[in-house]
């Protein structure tokens, strides 16, 4: 890579580094295997770098790559595996600080969500892309889009309760 293109990607990377992890995290709820995503997508976001520059919108370019990255560790058989004994989600809150309370419910509703649908509500409402760069990043048709959208959304109110809907969407608001 010629000495522009590196530095144009560093201050890329250097920019979005931290909303990369936070979707990365979102979609797959565990910052170790978060950081794995993020680090194999910069791997093929440097190898790939005068492709993307030269894409419309570098940002769905690699919204994509960090959601097929996120898609293929899935698939892998070692991913189920958990180290310890106690689920993540049974894990219990000391603190007195409600958003803690609420950003668990919430994480432990995106992780029952499929991954279809948490890819769609993840990239939507934490990453603030609109439908039509949702499904540019996930390579689908926006009609799909709206429809895991919708049924993501669905479960999450099913999954969390009305009493937890308004002070959630009010996080997911403060979140972006």
């Amino acid at each position: 890579m010629r000495p522009d293109q590196e530095r144009e990607y560093i201050e890329y990377v250097t920019g979005r580094l931290s909303r990369l992890h936070r979707t990365a995290y979102m979609l797959c709820g565990d910052a170790h295997r978060a950081d794995d995503i993020v680090q194999a997508t910069l791997t093929a976001l440097y190898t790939q770098w005068k492709r993307v520059t030269a894409a419309d919108n570098v940002d769905a370019y690699v919204h994509s790559i960090l959601v097929r990255r996120y898609l293929d560790e899935r698939r892998l058989r070692w991913s189920r595996v958990r180290l310890g004994d106690v689920p993540v989600h049974a894990a219990t809150v000391q603190s007195a600080d409600h958003g803690v309370v609420e950003r668990d419910a919430l994480m432990t509703a995106l992780r029952v969500l499929p991954k279809g649908q948490r890819a769609v509500v993840v990239l939507r409402y934490f990453d603030d892309l609109s439908v039509e760069a949702t499904a540019e990043a996930l390579k689908c048709s926006v009609g799909n889009v709206k429809s895991q959208c919708a049924r993501g959304l669905a479960s999450l109110r099913a999954a969390l309760g009305p009493e937890r809907q308004v002070s959630i969407a009010q996080g997911m608001r403060d979140a972006s």
